[in-house]
């Protein structure tokens, strides 16, 4: 239990952590990754770093003596509907809101999680029970001061499955199963979510203790998601209608599909200098030759990503400099895998063995991506453990067709929305290559991208497009824990959440990445999804953008960029 102290608390656990990094048992940036997250501070995790290792490094930015105060920034990135933070399912709408709305911890280039709302956070000694202390004289644009009621309001919102938030899934460790009482279609129990008997408490005016029913490390991390924006205690549901933020900065004027115009407000800002007037987003389509086309022109300043395709393109524009994020983004091809002929898992195991990912890195983004292994944790994820390749197989997934009662093959049509570029259609087309070898032949059905997410998580096959998360279990418990807004494949396995939960728990890096062991071999065993390859990020910006760094989740952090005219 966690008992309350004016004298600033030490987790037991970074002891043990700053052991490891001595003794070179732990990384320099795990262990800035989780003593952070542990509640040591950036500078004093540095320090510490600094002195068990003897390399010299500063958690403190670049100087900006030389930064320029006002003039605007122009970006070319789709202007989507915004309406509730809560149910974002795009990052473009949290790049517009997210100069608006904010944050109680924001986790930086550098996969360091930091205070941002919050002034500081400390973890019980078994992770169960989270102190947030708020920071003091932060207001509202409407005046109000920013307190722990506007915290405890996000968060009974985003647990109430009512709000359907995919947050849910995420702090599934606040929430307990509950039956409501309706039945499914095979006459189960139908099940919810709810929040468990004290999850979110009140300690004072700038004080909020989270309690989970088991273990979680990440839970600052968690909370940089970026439907886990805080709006007001008083929030209706529409901050485009009504904004009303901590930021730096609100809405002028907002067209969807066309522009949004943000416009620095008339009061000092809580977090310090902002360089920028004004901040316009224009709409030229997504990841197109015509957001390049409106950089080379310049109608823009810069953009918010372009296809691997403009890549020589982007090469030979003078004057601009091109940003590379490594990413976990990717594009899952998601089964119903209650849905025939894709509710069997030797059918889906089959397909999968008929795969060959070496391939799509070169072919799809020119040796820029990385081969998947189709369970959703990328190499760059500090949690990922190397399970033995799959190799590819066409007499033995032949034979696994057989057996499940499709001696001769089968067809079946994929949903493609190329929802961010053409490089999703060319890769549904190699897998339609090489399942051809084993009978199955695959029918794309390529569609606008807005009509793709209309039918995201209905349709029985479709390729979706995932972005980046610090963490594999992150991601893992948006899209694949049982019952939660955002599983779109219907999987619904208790020995996978039981796996999740006991990963989520470990301090011990070594522990962790055993225990991520069960976790990756028990989707990848099920077959739930076809993941080819981890794609590449790229944006572009004139020279005169000054401050710009690339993030790997493609948030757009302009608080500190300027104008160099």
């Amino acid at each position: 239990m966690y008992i309350k102290k004016d004298k600033p608390r030490i987790h037991p656990a970074i002891p043990e952590l700053a052991k490891d990094l001595k003794n070179g048992n732990l990384d320099r940036r795990e262990f800035l990754r989780t003593s952070t997250l542990l509640g040591l501070s950036a500078g004093a995790a540095y320090t510490m770093a600094n002195n068990l290792t003897g390399i010299v490094s500063s958690v403190i930015p670049a100087a900006r003596a030389q930064a320029k105060k006002g003039g605007t920034l122009r970006v070319s990135m789709e202007v989507q509907e915004m309406t509730d933070p809560a149910l974002f399912d795009w990052v473009q709408k949290s790049n517009v809101a997210r100069h608006i709305n904010e944050f109680l911890t924001i986790t930086g280039t550098d996969n360091i999680t930091r205070p941002y709302l919050a002034e500081k956070w400390e973890a019980s000694d078994d992770l169960t029970e989270w102190i947030f202390t708020l920071k003091k004289g932060i207001n509202w644009h409407n005046g109000d001061e920013f307190n722990a009621e506007d915290v405890a309001f996000n968060f009974n919102r985003w647990l109430d499955p009512n709000t359907g938030s995919s947050n849910i899934g995420l702090f599934s460790s606040m929430t307990e199963d509950v039956d409501t009482g309706e039945k499914n279609e095979d006459g189960t129990p139908k099940m919810t979510k709810r929040a468990i008997d004290g999850a979110v408490e009140i300690i004072d005016s700038h004080t909020i203790k989270i309690k989970n029913s088991q273990p979680v490390l990440a839970v600052p991390e968690n909370l940089y998601n970026y439907p886990t924006m805080i709006v007001h205690r008083g929030f209706e549901g529409n901050i485009s209608a009504a904004p009303n933020g901590t930021g730096p900065y609100t809405l002028g004027d907002f067209a969807v599909g066309e522009k949004a115009i943000l416009k620095r407000v008339d009061k000092p800002y809580w977090g310090g200098e902002i360089y920028l007037d004004e901040i316009h987003y224009y709409d030229h389509g997504s990841a197109s030759a015509a957001q390049m086309a409106a950089l080379a022109s310049g109608q823009v300043d810069s953009i918010y990503e372009f296809d691997i395709g403009a890549l020589q393109m982007a090469q030979n524009m003078p004057g601009f400099t091109i940003f590379e994020a490594k990413t976990a983004q990717t594009g899952v091809a998601r089964m119903h895998i209650d849905k025939a002929p894709l509710d069997k898992r030797e059918v889906r195991q089959a397909m999968m063995m008929a795969l060959d990912t070496s391939i799509y890195p070169k072919l799809v983004f020119q040796e820029y991506g990385v081969a998947a292994e189709h369970h959703h944790v990328a190499q760059i994820h500090p949690e990922y453990f190397a399970l033995p390749q799959i190799k590819q197989d066409f007499e033995k997934a032949k034979k696994m067709l057989a057996d499940a009662g499709h001696p001769n093959g089968f067809e079946v049509t994929i949903d493609v929305g190329n929802t961010n570029g053409p490089w999703q259609q060319h890769t549904c087309e190699l897998m339609k290559e090489q399942l051809a070898n084993i009978g199955v032949t695959l029918n794309l059905n390529v569609v606008p991208s807005s009509k793709y997410w209309e039918v995201w998580k209905t349709t029985p096959f479709g390729f979706t497009a995932w972005t980046h998360r610090p963490l594999g279990t992150m991601v893992l418990s948006l899209g694949y824990r049982s019952g939660v807004p955002w599983n779109e494949t219907n999987y619904a396995s208790a020995e996978f959440d039981a796996a999740l939960d006991k990963a989520e728990s470990f301090i011990d890096v070594d522990k962790r990445k055993a225990a991520m062991e069960d976790v990756e071999r028990i989707i990848q065993s099920d077959a739930v999804i076809l993941q080819p390859l981890w794609t590449p990020k790229f944006f572009a910006a004139s020279d005169k953008v000054r401050g710009l760094e690339a993030h790997p989740t493609q948030y757009h952090q302009f608080h500190k960029v300027w104008i160099d005219a």
